[in-house]
């Protein structure tokens, strides 16, 4: 078997995601989705011997921005770029204090409040929904941010430009597009489950605005950009270990007409590969994405209920990219021995990559508490054992 590489990167992607066999499965890290956390990610570049800050590029999910050597070492074919907030938005982290304990908070575009315990907190999690007690009067008279901010766009194609025309790597988006789980956010998980079933016509207020400030936005993301990316991630998590977070019919009837409106919109737009990002056990929902339009599932919950790599492959691989799907995240990675990693990885590779289709990732972002010889061992098998 030659372990000569004859592609670039960026040709190894664009292969796989055509449903052709590169000379290697292509690896990805780094994305919002396919991430590390920055306590796993200071662990790591320790266990190899690596210098350099950790540098935050999601405050929610506090992730790390992993450095070019990391990316190198790991052999990754990916590269992403992302549009800001818009240019007059005064957010950012403050501390504050919450009986008596001091918290980090952020108040996003949309007026969601994220809050971590200063210290030992590892995520930022909800605190206000500015929608919680809200009338369809009050969504109509919300202000709402705009999505064609030009702020938001400031230097987005000279950096695109730098990293396709002078690297050779796949350009891929950081997420957008998040039509529906902004709606819960802004109301709160709960009252929004009641609400699909009983207020479907406040669901609908919602998820227009939501939708608005997306087709907005991507208007001028693909004006800037439609020529130059490569993959665009978009996503709302539909489903949870065991299936749908919410009734299909409810999906299919609210939400998919938004979800295809803005995907088909993008289609029009750009040559690039649409990226969708569920958790869970989703099988429920693929053909749906697919009718959508959407060309690649990730992250691919292999530890979900109906969630095996060798169904999904023989039913699905003809019509979807998997990105992901790379280990059991739950119980192997974290868990298990390097040895075990590296089998585990093995065997998912040998179901997933034949006829291409396939890009290798962990299942979401690496979480803290990772051993750094686990991640090793993950990504030095996805080269070892995805050669074709």
């Amino acid at each position: 078997m030659s372990r000569t590489e004859t592609m670039t990167p960026r040709q190894r992607v664009l292969t796989a995601l055509d449903h052709k066999q590169p000379d290697r499965v292509p690896i990805d890290l780094g994305g919002n989705q396919t991430g590390i956390h920055r306590d796993a990610y200071r662990e790591l570049i320790r266990h190899l011997g690596m210098n350099g800050p950790v540098e935050i590029m999601d405050a929610v999910q506090q992730l790390a921005k992993p450095s070019e050597e990391l990316l190198q070492r790991f052999r990754v074919d990916t590269r992403y770029i992302a549009a800001g907030a818009a240019g007059d938005w005064k957010g950012g982290i403050v501390e504050g204090e919450h009986d008596g304990r001091r918290w980090f908070d952020l108040v996003d575009e949309f007026g969601v409040r994220w809050s971590m315990p200063a210290e030992d907190g590892l995520y930022m999690d909800i605190t206000h929904h500015p929608l919680a007690n809200a009338t369809i009067e009050d969504v109509k008279a919300y202000p709402f941010p705009r999505g064609d901010d030009p702020g938001r766009f400031v230097g987005l194609r000279e950096r695109a430009l730098e990293l396709k025309n002078h690297t050779p790597y796949a350009v891929v988006s950081g997420i957008c597009g998040v039509v529906y789980e902004v709606c819960w956010y802004m109301r709160g998980l709960e009252q929004w489950y009641v609400d699909l079933m009983t207020e479907p016509e406040f669901c609908q207020a919602v998820l227009d605005q939501t939708l608005k400030f997306w087709m907005d936005w991507f208007r001028v993301f693909l004006d800037e950009v439609g020529d130059v990316v490569d993959v665009i991630m978009i996503g709302d998590d539909l489903a949870g270990q065991q299936g749908p977070l919410f009734r299909p019919a409810l999906y299919r009837q609210l939400v998919k007409p938004r979800h295809k409106r803005l995907v088909q919109y993008i289609r029009s737009r750009t040559k690039a590969k649409i990226w969708y990002h569920t958790c869970g056990n989703c099988t429920e929902y693929i053909g749906d994405l697919v009718d959508n339009g959407v060309d690649i599932l990730n992250p691919v919950q292999i530890s979900a209920a109906d969630m095996d790599p060798g169904r999904l492959k023989r039913e699905f691989g003809e019509r979807l990219t998997f990105w992901g799907g790379a280990i059991d995240a739950q119980r192997v990675l974290p868990r298990a021995t390097p040895d075990q990693v590296r089998e585990h990885v093995r065997r998912n590779i040998e179901l997933f990559k034949p006829g291409g289709g396939y890009v290798f990732n962990n299942v979401h972002n690496i979480q803290a508490g990772v051993p750094p010889e686990n991640i090793v061992a993950m990504y030095d098998a996805a080269y070892e054992y995805g050669w074709y």
